[in-house]
C-alpha cells in the first residue's frame, strides 16, 4: 500500500507543486532533482520513484521552479542551469519534508538527474547532517562546482550510460575529487537518457541498492547511540 498526495512546498511568496509517495513502513525518503528543462512530470524520474517504492522508499518528486519561473525558463531557459538557485530550492523542500508530519520520520536522501545531479550535492553540502546518501543519473556532477565536491559527506553513487561519453568522461573527473564513499557506475550500451532497454530500471534498481544500504547504516547508528 502507497499513500499519494499532492504538496505544495512554500517559497516566499509562491510554492512548489509535488508528489509525495510513501509505501507502507518506508525505509527512508528519496527527493529528486529533476534535469534542466524538466519537472515533476519527468517520465523517467516517475518511472525511478515507481521502482524505488516497489523497494518500500519513500519518494518526493516536485518542481524546482514555480508555475511563473516555469513559464518564463520555457521561454528563455534562464533558470534551468542556475544551480545556485537549484539547490536551494532543494534545501527548501527537504526542510518542509523534515517538518512535514508523514516523512519527518525518514531518514534522507537525494536523486539528481543531469543539472538537478550538481543541485543535489550542493545542497546535500548545505545540511551534512540530513542527507543519507545521493544518488545521480547521467548527472552533470561537475557543474557543482571543486568545493562542493571536495565537502561532500553524503556517499555518492553516479550512474552513467556507456554512450554517453561526455558525461561519463566528466563524472570520472570529478569522482577524483571526491573525498566521501563514492562509485561510478556504467550501464554499457546506455545513452544519456537511458531509453535502451531495461536501461532505466538497471539505474532503479542500483539506486535502491544504494539507498537501502544507507538508510540501514543510519538506522543502526541511531541504534547504537541509544544503546
Amino acid at each position: 500500500m502507497i499513500s499519494r498526495s499532492e504538496v505544495h512546498i512554500p517559497v516566499g511568496t509562491s510554492h512548489l507543486q509535488g508528489l509525495l509517495s510513501i509505501p507502507q513502513a518506508a525505509r527512508g525518503l528519496v527527493i529528486f532533482a529533476h534535469g534542466s528543462g524538466s519537472s515533476r512530470f519527468s517520465t523517467r524520474n516517475q518511472e525511478v520513484a515507481r521502482r524505488l517504492n516497489d523497494f518500500a522508499i519513500a519518494t518526493l518528486l516536485f518542481d524546482l521552479l514555480s508555475s511563473d519561473e516555469g513559464t518564463v525558463d520555457e521561454r528563455d531557459g534562464r533558470y534551468r542551469f542556475n544551480v545556485a538557485l537549484l539547490s536551494h530550492r532543494l534545501v527548501l523542500a527537504t526542510r518542509w519534508a523534515q517538518r512535514y508530519p508523514t516523512s519527518q520520520h525518514l531518514p534522507l536522501a537525494f536523486f539528481g538527474a543531469s543539472t538537478g545531479a550538481a543541485a543535489a550535492i550542493i545542497a546535500a553540502t548545505e545540511m551534512p547532517e540530513s542527507i543519507t546518501a545521493v544518488v545521480s543519473r547521467g548527472g552533470r556532477v561537475d557543474l557543482a562546482g571543486h568545493s562542493a565536491l571536495t565537502e561532500l559527506d553524503a556517499p555518492l553513487l553516479m550512474i552513467v550510460g556507456g554512450a554517453d561519453i561526455e558525461v561519463l568522461a566528466l563524472n570520472r573527473s570529478a569522482a577524483l575529487q571526491l573525498r566521501v564513499e563514492h562509485e561510478v557506475e556504467v550501464i554499457e550500451g546506455a545513452g544519456h537518457l537511458f531509453e535502451e532497454h531495461e536501461a532505466l530500471e538497471r539505474v532503479a534498481d542500483l539506486a535502491a541498492a544504494w539507498f537501502l544500504r544507507n538508510f540501514a547504516l543510519v538506522k543502526s547508528s541511531k541504534h547504537e547511540m541509544r544503546g
